[in-house]
């Protein structure tokens, strides 16, 4: 790429930039994205150097359970107390999810990986052998997670290919599960217990 073309494409960037500061501030139409400048081949294996946990979300759409596999979690807030997760724009669950409103996030345990392979999976009874019992939200708590976060959908909001959708968190608990199931590096991983 010749410098004069680098420095266009930087430009163009920088141009789309402060304009989406500028959307930011006030209503209008959204600008177009900046031209990408990282492809998404490198973008997944630089990023893949970031271990992550593993969660399963979870509702009750009228009798029948619901789910799928995420690993684009976090803690938002401390007060009030909230969460966030990414689901993908092309999950066929999410929309489901969505319009339950209340939602059980199960932090996986370490042996869960091939339930987490399951729910991250379309079209199958992601349920067919999965124990659970229900939240006071209703939501299912996947049994032997290591932990169950109870939440209600406050916001979402425009991610790419994928949605972030905030959780105002109504209830906690601790499960019986242990260590945590992680990613990292395109593989599930496990903490070793240092003695």
């Amino acid at each position: 790429m010749t410098a004069q073309r680098a420095a266009d494409r930087a430009d163009r960037a920088d141009r789309a930039d402060r304009a989406d500061r500028t959307d930011r501030a006030g209503p209008g139409p959204r600008p177009e994205p900046p031209a990408t400048l990282v492809d998404a081949a490198t973008f997944r294996e630089v990023l893949s150097h970031f271990a992550t946990g593993v969660v399963i979300v979870t509702a009750l759409a009228g009798d029948r359970p619901v789910g799928l596999t995420c690993q684009s979690f976090t803690a938002l807030s401390l007060d009030p107390p909230m969460i966030l997760f990414c689901p993908a724009r092309t999950s066929t669950s999410w929309p489901v999810l969505a319009g339950c409103g209340r939602l059980c996030v199960n932090i996986l345990s370490a042996d869960q990986h091939e339930i987490s392979n399951g729910f991250a999976r379309s079209g199958a009874d992601k349920f067919a052998g999965v124990a659970w019992t229900p939240l006071s939200n209703g939501a299912p708590a996947l049994e032997r997670a290591a932990a169950h976060i109870g939440v209600r959908i406050a916001e979402v909001y425009d991610g790419g290919d994928h949605h972030i959708v905030t959780c105002h968190v109504e209830s906690l608990r601790a499960g019986e599960g242990g260590a945590p199931l992680l990613y990292y590096r395109s593989e599930y991983r496990h903490l070793r217990h240092q003695d």
